[in-house]
This record gives structure tokens, sequence and C-alpha cells, in this order.
């Protein structure tokens, strides 16, 4: 089985049992856990702040696995940016099914058009 196959195949598994909901229900579910057994309601007690400044930091690392790391690091941050997100999301009471609206409503022009549209925002 060739290298690409075989990512296929993983990702295809990984997609079977397990999505960002799952992991959105998996951090509802850890930021009511104690904090001494939840690094997810660690974060959350110290509020949005702290969690958005865990996700920018996440973003940098991210940036710069895309640049330096080989593709196993750069999917391990992706993955610890997702979370982060997710974390942030949950900080500000807000659902991935929401960001996912607008992701299927900006579908309906091109990325510059739409862009461009928030420029005056």
């Amino acid at each position: 089985m060739t290298m690409r196959l075989r990512t296929e195949v993983l990702m295809d598994k990984a997609m079977d049992h397990f999505s960002v909901y799952d992991l959105e229900r998996r951090i509802d579910e850890r930021s009511t856990a104690s904090p001494d057994m939840s690094y997810t309601r660690k974060l959350l007690d110290r509020g949005v702040a702290q969690c958005a400044k865990k996700l920018g930091e996440e973003a940098v690392e991210l940036a710069l696995a895309s640049v330096i790391e080989g593709r196993e690091r750069l999917i391990e941050e992706a993955a610890d940016l997702v979370y982060h997100l997710l974390v942030v999301l949950k900080a500000r009471d807000i659902k991935f099914a929401e960001v996912e609206t607008v992701l299927g409503d900006r579908t309906g022009q091109s990325g510059l058009a739409e862009k461009a549209s928030r420029k005056g925002s």
C-alpha cells in the first residue's frame, strides 16, 4: 500500500470515528469538569482573553510548522489550532455550526469578492 493510499485509508477511518463536532462535544463536557482534571476547564476559567492568546500562539506554531517542519508535525499543529479555536468559540458561546453557516454563505461568491466586501466593515 502506498503512503498516499495508507493516509487516505487512515483519514477515512478517522472521519468515520471522530469529527470536529465530536471535539466540540468533548470540549463542552470538559468545560464542566474539575479544573484539576481538565485542561479545557483551566483554559476557560482563565477567560476568553487567555483562550484567545493560546489560539494565537497555536496559529503562529502552525504557520512556522507549515514552512519548516515535516508533514506529521504540521498535522499535529493543525489539530492543536482546531482545538484552541473551538475553546475560544466555547468561551464566547458560539457553536461551530454557526461558523459553518458563514462559510456556506460565502461559497456563493468568489473569495476575492467576499474579501473585498469585508473591507468596509
